[in-house]
């Protein structure tokens, strides 16, 4: 989440609302959009009042509410240089905004994270139960699907797989199936849940993963996977890729 900041956009937006308030209430009609420029001006202004509007919202999920009027007043004076609050108070406050705003943010962060490792360790004692689950000494769960009967890769060999990986809520966050294109790797260049994982595995195989989150992405989080998430993966190992012979070219 981008914390919010008193950037020359963020104030542009400022003027653009108090603008066009003003305007309201002087001539209570639409805004002409004919020309290029009116519509870049219109454009500028629906962008930055949507990220307000998004900033505004983030602000309230923690519990800090700034009053949207007083926003517009203070810019129209600060704009007619008669600002209430002298510029040196500004900044200290601005800052004070900041840090009330990041530690609001790492409470809410460690509470989320705490509820999902809370949820990841029920879930992972109820998986364990079902029919047809294996669990490894290390805490990986899985599942044969189909039981291939080609050779088994070791941790150094590059393997082709397709995968589905899916959050325990059944949220899928990446997909090679989807992309209609399998991955290609190392194995001992992954999640450490997958390099023992798809060692179980024949070519030809597929199976179920269920990764404990300290043996996939741990505390830290991902653009699509939140800190502690046990992680689900359907794998089809369809290939160990040998590496290629160099060319005998002769004397």
């Amino acid at each position: 989440m981008k914390l919010f900041k008193p950037t020359l956009v963020a104030l542009s937006l400022v003027a653009v609302m108090g603008c066009q308030q003003e305007a309201k209430k002087e001539e209570e009609k639409a805004v002409v959009l004919e020309t290029e420029a009116q519509k870049q001006a219109y454009s500028l202004g629906a962008q930055l009042g949507d990220s307000m509007k998004q900033n505004l919202a983030q602000f309230k999920e923690m519990s800090v509410e700034l009053d949207q009027a007083i926003i517009l007043q203070g810019y129209q004076d600060g704009l007619a240089g008669k600002a209430s609050i002298e510029k040196e108070e500004i900044r200290a406050l601005l800052g004070n905004l900041e840090q009330t705003l990041m530690a609001k943010k790492q409470e809410l962060d460690a509470a989320k994270a705490k509820a999902i490792l809370e949820a990841g360790q029920k879930y992972l004692e109820e998986n364990a139960k079902k029919e047809g689950v294996q669990v490894t000494e290390s805490g990986i769960q899985y599942q044969v699907i189909t039981e291939g009967t080609g050779e088994k890769p070791v941790a150094t060999d590059t393997v082709k797989v397709h995968y589905v990986g899916t959050l325990i809520t059944g949220e899928e966050f990446d997909s090679s199936v989807k992309r209609g294109q399998p991955s290609t790797f190392r194995l001992n260049q992954v999640i450490a849940g997958w390099t023992e994982g798809v060692q179980l595995m024949s070519v030809g195989s597929k199976f179920k993963f269920t990764i404990p989150a300290h043996l996939a992405y741990g505390e830290r989080a991902t653009h699509t996977i939140p800190a502690n998430s046990v992680l689900n993966f359907e794998v089809e190992l369809l290939e160990i890729v040998k590496p290629k012979e160099p060319i005998d070219v002769g004397e």
